[in-house]
């Protein structure tokens, strides 16, 4: 950080914005400093996850079959337990829940729904890679005061913040509220989130794309032909792109975001008549494409806006394609049969 430029906490940061908004009531900038309490909490407990007990298998699979760790449990818990009594929520839902959660009966009741992903990359915890956590707040739209499930399922464009944060070499926090993108950066030291990536955006193009290309096979046509053009002369770089995958959907687009390029996570195509995505739509993709798309940047299924669609389940998931608006742009026309790409010019 630049010794010579204001200190902005998170706190003052939002306080900061809401002074946008005249007829704000403080309710969302307290939800969101409720929400960096949890962080805090989830990063220290990282750091430290070597030296107790929180490596490791917890000893059952969440709703998607997959095996839950430790950590997985006390981040989803740690955010439920911050979240639940501030009065801001009508409902909660988590990529490690089956159902909604609701609010306990004893406290009061908001007028916000938190969608979150409590540990995004939860596989690499045994090996010290970058992992993170994943958030989205919608407006409750039905009567009377609990949220249901209704209220979790709106498209993307319906959400008013979202954002992400990454626990690797430091803590760094960012998220939106449709008025650009920004970054906060955790210093143990004083325990704050100080603001550290002012209106991040995302540069036009890059030269690094991140894919697990060990799914190759699996791949439709147009999208081996367009990691085989990156990875060709033919492109306008006049060399391959760099790859790199962490395996992590937070630490890949998070790098994404900062240096330019592309993310790919696209359907299973093994069996043509069932092509089978893994990404989630409400945990992951939504909140994710908001931020990329305020950052100018892009994100789309393959067949459409990733924000504009339409969920039908709690747990639902898409393809996903996002990072700068070439490279997306790019995809997009390699689903076009007929497409040939031919160098072309910088546009940067």
């Amino acid at each position: 950080m630049n010794p010579s430029q204001p200190i902005y906490t998170i706190g003052r940061h939002l306080v900061e914005q809401e002074k946008d908004f005249p007829k704000a009531t403080g309710e969302f900038t307290s939800l969101l400093w409720d929400l960096t309490i949890a962080f805090k909490i989830i990063s220290n407990e990282v750091n430290n996850a070597g030296l107790g007990q929180a490596l490791g298998l917890a000893g059952f699979e969440n709703v998607h079959g997959e095996e839950v760790r430790e950590l997985d449990v006390f981040a989803h818990e740690m955010i439920f337990r911050a979240m639940d009594h501030g009065g801001h929520l009508c409902l909660m839902a988590s990529e490690e829940s089956h159902d909604v959660i609701p609010i306990p009966k004893k406290f009061k009741k908001g007028k916000y729904i938190l969608l979150f992903d409590p540990l995004d990359g939860s596989s690499n915890i045994d090996v010290s890679a970058g992992i993170g956590s994943i958030f989205s707040i919608l407006r409750k739209v039905t009567d009377g005061e609990d949220g249901s499930l209704e209220d979790c399922l709106q498209p993307g464009v319906q959400q008013v913040a979202a954002g992400y944060v990454v626990y690797g070499s430091n803590t760094m926090l960012v998220y939106t509220t449709g008025q650009g993108v920004n970054g906060f950066t955790l210093d143990p030291a004083i325990g704050e989130f100080l603001l550290s990536h002012r209106n991040v955006r995302i540069p036009k193009r890059g030269n690094i794309y991140s894919v697990n290309e060990g799914s190759h096979r699996f791949w439709d046509e147009p999208t081996r032909r367009f990691v085989a053009w990156l990875k060709s002369d033919r492109n306008d770089l006049g060399k391959p792109y760099s790859l790199r995958y962490i395996g992590s959907m937070v630490s890949d687009v998070h790098r994404t975001l900062l240096k330019g390029g592309v993310f790919l996570h696209p359907a299973n195509c093994e069996n043509p008549d069932r092509p089978k995505a893994k990404l989630r739509l409400l945990y992951e993709a939504n909140p994710m494409a908001f931020i990329l798309e305020e950052a100018g940047g892009k994100a789309v299924t393959g067949s459409g806006r990733i924000l504009q669609v339409s969920p039908v389940e709690l747990h639902e998931r898409v393809p996903v394609i996002m990072g700068s608006p070439f490279e997306v742009e790019m995809y997009e026309r390699f689903g076009k049969e007929e497409f040939t790409p031919e160098p072309t010019r910088d546009p940067a």
